[in-house]
């Protein structure tokens, strides 16, 4: 069908060989007639995460802490069964895996910077309350 792209890259110049990644395939579930019954199309993709030595030691220690409950004694493992082509859920599951990865392995966002909120605002904001309930008070037909 065509030729498999890999090593996928997951961010700048770090990518995952071929060579370290796992793959079974199995029958796919659900409704697909007799198609479904003869062929092996489901992908399960396994990779290594506490083995690897592609990754830089900090992103994999990112990566541990952040995949921690999606692991199984260190292997991340990315299923697809989308596709009625082997090959096809070969893509989706190595695209996941990859972007799974990136996710994991990005940098933590910035602390955001706490602000003071000024006076004059406050102030504003407490006022219009004031005159918010007294036009409500008002509408209230005690004073008859």
């Amino acid at each position: 069908m065509g030729v498999m792209s890999g090593p996928y890259v997951i961010r700048g110049a770090v990518s995952l060989p071929e060579a370290e990644l796992m793959w079974r395939f199995s029958r796919s579930s659900g409704p697909g007639g007799q198609h479904v019954n003869t062929s092996d199309s489901q992908a399960e993709l396994r990779f290594d995460l506490a083995a690897t030595e592609s990754l830089p030691e900090v992103w994999k220690a990112r990566a541990l802490e952040r995949l921690a409950n999606k692991l199984v004694n260190g292997v991340v493992v990315v299923r697809a069964s989308e596709h009625r082509s082997q090959w096809r859920n070969r893509e989706t599951a190595a695209v996941r895996l990859t972007a799974l990865l990136a996710e994991a392995t990005a940098p933590p966002p910035k602390a955001r910077v706490k602000r003071r909120i000024p006076r004059g605002i406050n102030e504003r904001r407490l006022r219009e309350k004031k005159q918010r309930g007294d036009t409500k008070r008002g509408r209230s037909g005690r004073d008859w």
